[in-house]
């Protein structure tokens, strides 16, 4: 039988009209198929969509910034945590003057954790390098190549203990100049300063070696830890609403973005990119057994992971903190790159001539490479406006943060203390080097400078370590070993 072109044509139309519906029906269906969330019921892409809900907003540009998260990841993984990673195992960088028995300013002490994981080991005086101990003997200036050039031509190691006592100035003074003294410190600090840092000249200031103790998940959870980040959000973070209460009400892109301005959502995103950041440090480093013949297993908790950054189980907003790492690195990152002038500067100087002149070395790379990055964070669009205004702004954004890093020391477990408050320190500085005003001249000392590249490569991590995840989340079949049982709690600790 033959059929007309007119008559094909209406056959052809009434075929289409037949597949819109059908297709519409089934959206229609997928719409009403009860309470699931939008996760849940989508969730037949996990088998023909390679990247896993965990990443869905790993796409497009950084919120606040004019940089794509697939340029950021791939200049990050191939040109920056290589060179940083290097340049942190040395001496300068892995040793660390923090005061970890400050009390908490805020409530009574919890006391300290009692699992083994929390406890930090400080160096003996002999395992810290010379040129560190002798450092408060040169002044405000002691970092400076001038006053270590005479230095560096003498081989620290050879100096002995009694050589490098007398070669200190006496620094006795009276209780009444000490407590000017500190008056004037704090009126500086409150000047330019982001957040507390620990005074190196207390009794209390210890070294530790970063690399012996690292960053991993030590078993510290619970109503201590949900009291830190929840005075953190809730006390500190700018809220959209006032009245909000609980910190995990406070955790959602949405308000954020409609209810603040440009500097108090730079405020909420660069803390929690650094909570995200955390939070993938503990899962690339969790504590897998411990067994008391066989020591502990450390690795990769592929589903603590998923618990803290699946959509399903943090109501739909753990893709969007996971975004938020890549803005407060790029955060840091520009901080670095308008330090360099300073960075470049510095004579690194620890007393080991070879250790020294490769860390000089590392810094100049990594600052070449840090100032060619197109797409910097751009810091001079916050605070503008009325002057009165922008200026109260900033005090306020200064002060709030000021308290987050007071607020490190209400930490219970000594090993997170020790990261939470180098991390906040190497992020306040970085806020400092970005926001100094012309009339102050900017300088950073040794306990800012070894925070700022060192917190800087936990960021550089986490980004490194976000690849990873997608990897070992995208195969079907995982090592057993590395999948451990699914803790309880809140899904954000």
């Amino acid at each position: 039988m033959l059929v007309s072109g007119g008559a094909k044509a209406t056959v052809l139309g009434f075929l289409l009209v037949a597949v819109c519906c059908l297709c519409v029906g089934e959206r229609l269906e997928a719409a009403g198929s009860g309470s699931k969330s939008k996760f849940e019921s989508t969730g037949y892409r996990a088998k023909t969509n390679p990247v896993h809900r965990c990443f869905c907003e790993l796409s497009g540009e950084v919120d606040d910034c004019n940089c794509k998260v697939e340029s950021v990841s791939e200049f990050n993984n191939h040109q920056i945590y290589p060179r940083v990673k290097s340049l942190v195992s040395k001496d300068y960088f892995r040793f660390f003057k923090v005061n970890l028995n400050k009390a908490c300013p805020f409530w009574p002490d919890d006391g300290q954790c009692a699992i083994r994981a929390c406890a930090v080991c400080p160096c003996t005086d002999e395992e810290v390098p010379c040129g560190l101990k002798d450092e408060e003997a040169k002044g405000e200036n002691k970092y400076s190549e001038e006053v270590n050039k005479d230095a560096q031509d003498e081989k620290c190691e050879t100096r002995s203990q009694k050589e490098i006592q007398l070669s200190k100035l006496d620094t006795t003074i009276s209780q009444e100049d000490a407590a000017a003294f500190e008056t004037w410190r704090e009126h500086d600090d409150a000047q330019v300063n982001f957040c507390q840092v620990d005074d190196e000249q207390s009794n209390e200031m210890a070294y530790v070696d970063l690399l012996l103790n690292p960053e991993r998940y030590t078993g510290y959870k619970g109503p201590s830890t949900n009291r830190i980040w929840s005075t953190i959000y809730n006390e500190n973070c700018f809220k959209p609403d006032p009245n909000t209460t609980g910190y995990q009400s406070l955790l959602t892109n949405k308000n954020v973005n409609k209810g603040l301005c440009l500097e108090k959502r730079v405020f909420y995103r660069l803390v929690s990119g650094l909570h995200s950041s955390i939070n993938i440090h503990l899962c690339a480093d969790y504590l897998l057994s411990d067994d008391p013949f066989g020591g502990e297993t450390w690795g990769p908790n592929i589903e603590e992971f998923k618990r803290r950054f699946d959509p399903v189980t943090s109501d739909g907003e753990g893709p969007v903190r996971l975004k938020n790492l890549y803005f407060t690195y790029l955060v840091v990152l520009r901080a670095i790159a308008k330090a360099a002038p300073i960075l470049e500067k510095e004579a690194f100087y620890t007393g080991n001539n070879e250790s020294d002149k490769d860390v000089k070395k590392g810094i100049v790379e990594l600052l070449g490479v840090v100032k060619s990055f197109n797409n910097h964070f751009n810091e001079s669009l916050m605070f503008q406006g009325n002057p009165e205004e922008a200026s109260q702004l900033k005090e306020e954004f200064r002060s709030h943060f000021w308290n987050i890093s007071r607020i490190m020391d209400c930490v219970g477990c000594d090993k997170c203390k020790l990261w939470g408050k180098l991390q906040i320190q190497g992020l306040g500085t970085a806020l400092k080097i970005l926001f100094t005003s012309e009339k102050h001249t900017l300088r950073l000392s040794r306990q800012e400078v070894v925070p700022l590249l060192v917190g800087f490569s936990k960021l550089s991590n986490s980004i490194a370590q976000v690849e990873n995840f997608q990897q070992w989340i995208a195969k079907d079949s995982v090592d057993p070993s590395t999948v451990h049982k699914k803790p309880k709690g809140s899904p954000f600790v």
